[in-house]
């Protein structure tokens, strides 16, 4: 972490010709369960990664907005009140889109000094570990600190889910954003996605001798494509046949009473919902009264739900997940929004070598390219770092 506050640091001075006030990080996220709840108003339980995204950050003396990154060659610049989806496209459209969104959630732009910001990072992108909650919460916290808003954390989820949805043009919920500004170290986030609500749920995974691999499969995603939008807008489908305002609202028993209104594949995705919902409950049930050892079985019901069901697993995930419990994980899913991305496999300590070996070795053998495997621990939410 030191070498990426050196690395913003060192690429503000080096973009912009001066040094930065200040530099804010905030993390990627794991969802340990809850996939595609988020936007049908029901449970998610993510957590917090030791992989970060800095920001370092500088007011200026007029309107403009300069943003850049160790990952473009380029600085964008855009007017603080002259920023809109029409205007900013590309990875520019996160960080510039928090600024709008703090707009429209209570901030006085035509009123409040430009920026300059630069961006280091090693949370990976396409991994579905949310690279871009992580640029837009490390800039919400610091513009929020700087601007003076006083805004507390759940107005700035707001603004960064606006980031996200609007400007962007991502269909997601606000799982990430949730997760990424307001996690706790050790614990993951029961968040109920109706009201915002939210509390941390303690995972005790050093205790229990586990850890989880995050396994990579270096299938990229991207939230703005088609397949999002055709889950939500299915699922958007389900809760209008059935009378609901949101399949948060629908029991497994009153989705099977209703099976013949909905044609096979619009009843697959409210299955998953309605199941993953009740899942998600359960886990955190789970963790609070046995530990993280007894959540297994949980998680890999998660993912056969989102492959058999919802359809938005890949081969390469598939083989991940089966790969890492044939061979000493307790429990594995896909994570992130599908269609590529990572897989998560809660394993003991001691197999950890073993899973990985196999994985590796799985994948050469069905010609896929390699993945990439770390271990992740739960970490702190977005914060201000010098």
């Amino acid at each position: 972490m030191t070498d990426l506050l050196s690395e913003a640091r060192t690429g503000f001075e080096e973009r912009f010709g001066y040094a930065p006030g200040g530099i804010w990080s905030a993390p990627g996220r794991v969802n340990l369960i809850g996939e595609h709840t988020d936007y049908n108003e029901g449970f998610v339980l993510p957590f917090a990664i030791d992989r970060r995204t800095f920001a370092a950050l500088a007011l200026r003396d007029d309107g403009l907005v300069r943003v850049a990154s160790s990952l473009e060659d380029e600085a964008v610049e855009v007017g603080l009140t002259d920023a809109s989806p029409a205007v900013v496209k590309g990875w520019a459209a996160y960080p510039v889109g928090v600024a709008w969104g703090l707009g429209k959630v209570g901030a006085d732009l035509a009123g409040l000094p430009g920026f300059d910001v630069y961006f280091a990072s090693d949370v990976p992108l396409g991994a579905g570990l949310s690279s871009s909650a992580a640029i837009e919460s490390a800039l919400a916290i610091a513009l929020n600190e700087v601007w003076r808003l006083g805004f507390d954390g759940a107005r700035l989820v707001e603004a960064a889910h606006l980031a996200e949805n609007d400007f962007v043009g991502a269909p997601t919920g606000i799982l990430d954003q949730s997760a990424s500004l307001l996690s706790r170290e050790g614990a993951a986030l029961f968040i109920d996605c109706r009201d915002g609500s939210s509390e941390p749920v303690d995972l005790a995974l050093e205790a229990s001798d586990l850890a989880i691999l995050v396994i990579d499969t270096k299938v990229k995603h991207e939230h703005v494509s088609g397949g999002y939008a055709a889950r939500r807008a299915s699922c958007e489908l389900a809760a209008r046949e059935l009378g609901v305002a949101a399949l948060r609202d629908v029991t497994i028993e009153q989705l099977l009473e209703a099976r013949d209104r909905l044609d096979d594949e619009t009843f697959r995705r409210a299955r998953h919902i309605v199941t993953e919902d009740q899942r998600v409950l359960d886990t955190v049930e789970t963790l609070r009264t046995d530990g993280p050892t007894a959540i297994g079985d949980l998680m890999f019901a998660s993912h056969r739900s989102m492959r058999d069901d919802f359809e938005i697993s890949t081969p390469e995930l598939d083989l991940a997940v089966e790969i890492a419990l044939n061979y000493g994980a307790l429990g594995a899913r896909m994570t992130g929004g599908g269609f590529g991305g990572s897989a998560i496999a809660l394993t003991p300590v001691s197999m950890l070598t073993q899973v990985q070996v196999a994985v590796d070795s799985a994948f050469s053998e069905h010609g896929y390219t390699m993945p990439e495997m770390f271990v992740v621990r739960p970490s702190q939410g977005a914060r201000r770092d010098k």
